[in-house]
């Protein structure tokens, strides 16, 4: 599935292999590998991929983009890895486009942000009304 994906996001994008592998600074070979099934590539690829694509992590590996259907997507119940994100020098997280689009968070829109200290996770939801703080 990835590799179909791959070829078909880099056609899409009027993109060649070489170009491809030149920004993201592997071999054309790597990307030849992919797209013909017979490697996969990391994770980090993997999100550069989806970064130059416009696509999130999620629908890189698992959308068919020949079907135009997420594979699996009933057994996601609306579950979503939008790809990983740099923290900016003064804490700054920008969300995904992807994950705006989903959620409709648009700007000058609140969201509130919760944190598991014991699982390591910290997640991000929508304000909806009025929302205050007891301290």
């Amino acid at each position: 599935m990835i590799n179909e994906n791959i070829k078909l996001l880099r056609k899409k994008n009027n993109m060649t292999q070489q170009e491809l592998a030149d920004r993201l600074g592997i071999s054309r070979q790597s990307v030849v590998k992919w797209e013909n099934g017979e490697t996969v590539p990391d994770i980090f690829n993997c999100n550069e991929l989806a970064t130059i694509f416009d696509v999130t992590i999620d629908n890189l590996i698992r959308f068919s983009y020949k079907e135009e259907t997420l594979v699996g997507e009933s057994a996601l119940q609306g579950r979503y890895a939008f790809g990983v994100v740099k923290v900016g020098e003064r804490g700054q997280i920008v969300i995904p486009k992807a994950a705006r689009e989903v959620f409709n968070i648009n700007p000058g829109d609140r969201v509130i942000i919760l944190g598991d200290k014991t699982k390591g996770g910290l997640a991000i939801a929508k304000v909806f009304g009025e929302f205050t703080t007891k301290e």
